[in-house]
């Protein structure tokens, strides 16, 4: 399933700009959104309504709870998801004009927005809910806008699938991101930096997979921790193929090939680029 792992980094690439541009904090803020993780777990969930933290912490069971709880249900007593969705859609605009120059209004965009429309066409709901609530929005006019918003239906379609293989490994929210890093595909920093998550709380993690044979006593994954994670990824990569098989490969080598001079004027990508971001994991 190499062709979903390549689409994903592609729409990911241009997805991710929204957490990171100055132009969607300012704008979540003057909304009433309050800090980075307020407006991180309002801003993905907001196309499902003013929704309690229970629900979110099932959709993003990466983080901690605790986390969770300490920007959601408070986001939607200083704002509401339609004013949060509308701040979104306005920061991206400003964010997009700056980032791409000239590209922006450029036939490249405009082509992508086709194809990436296509994908999200043939992609199947069910399951995955962040996917479904921003799907039933409608998509921007402007075409920079219009790939944003459809490439963050294709990167929410996929975090679904993923959280699909996750529960089918019979993985928790702690337990996946320490799994993760013990097979060295992410940085040590997100286990409490990044998810949340306590001490005491990921050691629980390092327990239970290690009794579970997953991790050994020095932290790293084992044989059957490695291909446990191989499972995962490769389940995720098979529930998101299937749009892609759909377009065709002809449109999606199109779509590659015209998003690459645009995600190259992007920032790194924290989940792709992240050796380059965080220091080496010890070991």
């Amino acid at each position: 399933m190499q062709r979903a792992r390549q689409m994903w980094a592609c729409v990911e690439r241009y997805h991710q700009l929204c957490y990171w541009a100055p132009e969607v904090r300012e704008t979540g803020s003057a909304v009433g959104l309050r800090g980075f993780w307020m407006s991180y777990f309002a801003t993905r969930a907001a196309p499902l309504g003013p929704v309690p933290a229970s629900v979110v912490e099932a959709l993003f069971f990466y983080y901690a709870p605790a986390r969770v709880r300490r920007a959601i249900p408070d986001a939607w007593m200083y704002s509401s998801p339609a004013a949060v969705l509308a701040a979104r859609y306005e920061g991206m605009d400003a964010a997009l004009r700056r980032e791409l120059g000239e590209l922006v209004d450029g036939e490249k965009v405009r082509r992508c927005v086709d194809v990436v429309r296509a994908a999200c066409d043939a992609a199947d709901p069910v399951g995955r809910v962040l996917f479904a609530g921003w799907a039933s929005l409608e998509w921007p006019e402007d075409p920079h806008l219009a790939l944003w918003h459809g490439c963050t239906l294709l990167r929410e379609y996929r975090s679904g699938c993923h959280l699909i293989a996750l529960a089918a490994a019979g993985l928790g929210g702690c337990e996946s991101v320490v799994s993760q890093v013990a097979v060295d595909e992410a940085p040590q920093a997100w286990i409490e930096e990044e998810a949340g998550w306590t001490e005491s709380e990921a050691a629980e993690a390092y327990e239970s997979l290690q009794a579970r044979g997953w991790v050994g006593a020095d932290g790293w994954a084992t044989q059957a921790g490695r291909a446990g994670r191989a499972e995962v990824e490769a389940m995720t990569d098979r529930l998101d193929g299937a749009h892609w098989a759909a377009i065709g490969d002809a449109a999606a080598d199109a779509l590659l090939a015209d998003m690459a001079p645009i995600n190259a004027l992007l920032p790194k990508d924290d989940q792709i680029d992240w050796r380059e971001l965080y220091p080496a994991n010890d070991g």
